[in-house]
């Protein structure tokens, strides 16, 4: 039985000896809660393929400085539940030129680096198609709390980022009901406003303010709010997206417009922190685990993807291409609810 399976592993080796040998993988952009379950999942997957792999310190930028290192599955143990990413990550602005790329395939090639795999968002994946088209082939793993990746319904660390937005705005209501205030919540989402959209449902927000939702009406937002303690509401909680912005001067205009003190909470980068859910766990891994799949039947130029209950790829260029907007019947229940 055991000389069957070297058998069975020598003939696997064999198949691929002219494709794929050695995986790199790099975080870049963001970090994530969920990462280092899928760097975890690719350096296992791929070591028991007999492959080996080579972590890439600092994403694109430690790339180009070769910051690159031998990973083991000791290297990985007891990381799955840890937030960030343990290869830590930059953004990287010489990635985007020619003679950047270039430079950054010639590494991959010195060290061997036959396949890649990319945790990041669209600028990571762009990274990512330049050094396919150069001859490294590549997967792209969705890492970003923003969720505004378009062609996947799930990125790795939205569930955990919502999940401590939704626990620290439901802190802040208390203390905006014992003191009758009404309070502004910030949440990240650069200029994506799933998390504050989910927030408002699940916090049951009075009023969620999002990029997508363009100009706001300020003097209707001071009238409900007045209306609303007209009514004897203790509190008025507003989801404010990052890329709203401006909550600390719209708290002082809302209080000097209503009378009632107000109060703006930037929750910031404690959204990207935290031990990952275990849906973060669980989809990081089968994102890792498909993205060695994919490297080992010579695919590339490919992004990993979830939609419709199941895990698929898409090619970069048609990745890259898609446009996402916010679910508009989901808004509308949004503020049904909380007009309600």
């Amino acid at each position: 039985m055991a000389e069957n399976k070297k058998v069975d592993k020598e003939k696997y080796l064999d198949e691929i000896e002219d494709s794929i040998r050695t995986i790199g993988i790099l975080t870049s952009g963001g970090d994530a809660p969920g990462m280092n379950a899928a760097i975890r999942a690719v350096v296992r997957r791929a070591l028991a393929k007999g492959l080996k792999v080579r972590g890439i310190r600092r994403g694109y930028h430690g790339l180009l400085k070769e910051e690159i290192i031998d990973m083991s599955a000791r290297d990985v143990s007891d990381i799955i539940e840890r937030g960030g990413t343990v290869l830590q990550t930059a953004r990287c602005k010489t990635m985007r030129t020619e003679e950047g790329q270039q430079k950054a395939a010639a590494i991959c090639k010195k060290y061997g680096i036959d396949g890649l795999v990319v945790i990041g968002g669209d600028g990571s994946f762009a990274g990512a198609q330049k050094l396919a088209n150069l001859g490294v082939n590549t997967i792209g793993i969705p890492g970003t709390i923003d969720l505004d990746i378009a062609c996947t319904d799930y990125t790795i660390g939205f569930d955990t980022a919502v999940n401590t937005a939704m626990e620290a705005i439901d802190k802040v209501r208390d203390t905006s009901t014992s003191h009758e205030r009404c309070s502004i919540i910030e949440v990240m989402g650069r200029d994506a406003g799933y998390l504050a959209l989910w927030c408002g449902i699940a916090n049951g927000a009075e009023k969620i303010l999002m990029p997508e939702e363009k100009d706001y009406d300020e003097q209707a937002l001071i009238e409900d709010i007045l209306a609303n303690k007209k009514r004897g509401k203790k509190n008025y909680i507003i989801i404010n997206a990052e890329g709203v912005g401006d909550s600390i001067n719209m708290a002082k205009r809302i209080e000097e417009a209503t009378g009632i003190e107000t109060r703006a909470t930037i929750l910031g980068h404690m959204q990207r922190g935290g031990s990952p859910t275990c849906k973060d766990r669980v989809y990081a891994s089968t994102m890792g685990a498909l993205a060695v799949d994919l490297l080992c039947k010579g695919a590339s130029n490919r992004v990993v993807g979830y939609r419709h209950g199941e895990f698929i790829d898409f090619d970069v260029d048609e990745a890259l291409a898609m446009t996402k907007g916010i679910d508009e019947y989901q808004f509308e229940i949004c503020n049904s609810l909380c007009n309600s």
